[in-house]
């Protein structure tokens, strides 16, 4: 599947939106999602193809550390190493940008997740009890350091910097 990685854009807000809602039990509302358009501490990369989004990653930084907020997949595009492309491309970006750590959590049972992210250098480093609502589980905190602002795209591990 052919596909393209650019920022979010104001016409990709309804599909996020829709995305949004298919995927989580809490999702961000559309006008939530759009206003966060603005937010100077928020990086959106969209995976798209023929103008259909089919994974977008949501990152926010402070002070050199950054969250991944959420990540979407739409049904038809998973098990195609878009995700994964776009977690390097992300990556790339925040590392390009002075971050030097990136932290996510993730459903316990997400095992897929848990997957792609360890294959992109994160390690478990501790769980947040009954984090999530619907329904109750608890959340992996995962984190990902950057030792020189670099990292080598095809290992996910830290670059020497060499």
């Amino acid at each position: 599947m052919e596909y393209e990685i650019v920022r979010m854009e104001a016409a990709h807000v309804p599909q996020i939106a829709a995305l949004e809602r298919s995927a989580f039990p809490d999702p961000w509302s559309e006008s939530s999602v759009a206003s966060d358009l603005d937010n100077p501490l928020s990086l959106w990369l969209v995976a798209q193809a023929g103008g259909e989004v089919l994974v977008y990653v949501i990152s926010q930084s402070v002070m050199g550390e950054a969250d991944m907020m959420n990540l979407a997949v739409l049904p038809a595009a998973r098990r195609r190493g878009i995700a994964r492309a776009l977690v390097t491309a992300l990556i790339r970006e925040l590392a390009g940008g002075g971050v030097h750590s990136l932290t996510l959590e993730v459903r316990a049972s997400n095992y897929g997740a848990i997957a792609l992210y360890g294959s992109r250098g994160f390690r478990s480093v501790g769980r947040r009890k009954n984090y999530y609502e619907h329904p109750k589980e608890d959340a992996i905190i995962m984190t990902k350091e950057f030792t020189d602002g670099t990292e080598d795209p095809d290992t996910g591990a830290a670059a020497d910097g060499l």
